[in-house]
């Protein structure tokens, strides 16, 4: 039997630790970033040659549709599918596979996020293939794509994998948190045949999703049913108001990927990428896109005067403004029409503390 490949890149969250560029009206996918071309844009066009534009999926928010299809031509309208409010990847991808059963049962699709940049796609998208390959041959395996780590990263979580085994796709023996960062370099000593960065990226057989679900999570499985069951009725967007905001908030990984790895009636396999990924979620790993000057400057701005100055970040999306530094290390630099962020590159990840002081304090107007 034939099945179809399909695609969803989720666009949902809010990018806080990008703040003052990312906004709520404008989150960090929509921003030009990279050469004037949006995260998720970039992320649309790497799945060319590997799944139809027809077969395509975006999930985000429903407040940001009209953006979202104006910034992708050919991103099919039926093809968005809008959450009334965010409620974690395992409801984002639970609807997708929910949907897609509905219309064909024996569906098999692939989860990005839209805040990566990964690099060479021809790699990129010969791994994913062969991810969407293991499937067809085994239609109970869930496959996630792990990341060679390249130094200690305490952000990240990471996949353990069994040790002793030979082909592409490896079982999973373990989930793991986001580590300190001593254990983190017992990781990276470890080796990449025992330890990969977490992705975030899938690939499953639909109707096999949806019966982990089931078993794992009952309450969210008996919403999203009854979501897809509307879905081409006149109620659907009464029953996904109604239903979505209700459901349990929990990732992915810890509602289905940690307990099927212990499941006997699943299997749980990781496929390396062996390629540069950077999880573009921070100033510091914005950073590592921009051109850099002698000095080791990322210039995200279009107009910059720097003296005695090195190793800063310095962004903004005004055309006519000057950004200057003088005597500066290792700073976040970031110019808005109506924000201006100054910030050591190391207390980068206070950013989303500072974003969410500035709603408090100034009703919502900054956010």
């Amino acid at each position: 039997m034939n099945t179809m490949r399909y695609a969803v890149i989720m666009a949902g969250g809010s990018g806080t630790r990008l703040w003052p560029m990312s906004r709520s009206a404008q989150p960090k996918q929509l921003i030009p970033f990279l050469n004037g071309k949006s995260l998720l844009a970039v992320a649309f066009e790497r799945l060319e040659g590997l799944v139809d534009p027809e077969r395509r999926y975006v999930c985000a928010g429903q407040q940001h549709r009209a953006a979202i299809l104006s910034a992708l031509p050919e991103l099919v309208p039926e093809r968005f599918l809008g959450e009334p409010v965010g409620r974690d990847t395992l409801n984002a991808v639970g609807l997708t596979a929910a949907v897609l059963a509905a219309q064909d049962p024996e569906a098999v699709f692939a989860v990005f996020t839209a805040d990566h940049l990964i690099e060479p796609i021809e790699q990129f998208q010969q791994i994913v293939a062969e991810g969407f390959a293991v499937v067809e041959r085994e239609p109970n395996t869930l496959v996630t794509f792990g990341i060679t780590p390249t130094y200690p990263a305490t952000g990240f979580g990471y996949l353990q994998l069994a040790e002793s085994q030979s082909g592409a796709a490896r079982a999973v023996e373990q989930f793991r948190e986001k580590p300190p960062r001593a254990v983190a370099e017992q990781y990276l000593q470890a080796g990449a045949d025992r330890y990969l960065w977490n992705s975030g990226m899938f690939v499953w057989r639909a109707a096999t999703l949806l019966d982990c679900i089931r078993r794992y999570e009952p309450a969210v499985w008996e919403g999203l049913t009854e979501i897809a069951a509307a879905w081409n009725a006149p109620d659907r967007d009464t029953t996904l108001a109604r239903v979505f905001p209700a459901l349990k908030k929990i990732s992915v990984d810890f509602a289905v990927m940690e307990p099927a790895s212990r499941d006997p009636a699943v299997r749980v396999a990781a496929i390396p990428m062996p390629l540069r990924w950077l999880d573009i979620g921070s100033w510091p790993a914005f950073a590592e896109t921009c051109p850099k000057d002698a000095a080791d400057n990322a210039l995200a701005a279009p107009r910059t005067l720097l003296l005695e100055t090195a190793d800063c970040l310095v962004a903004s999306d005004q055309s006519d403004h000057l950004v200057a530094l003088v005597g500066c290390r290792n700073l976040v630099v970031v110019h808005t029409a109506q924000v201006t962020l100054i910030c050591p590159a190391e207390m980068a990840e206070k950013i989303k503390d500072v974003q969410q002081l500035a709603h408090e304090q100034f009703a919502g107007e900054y956010t």
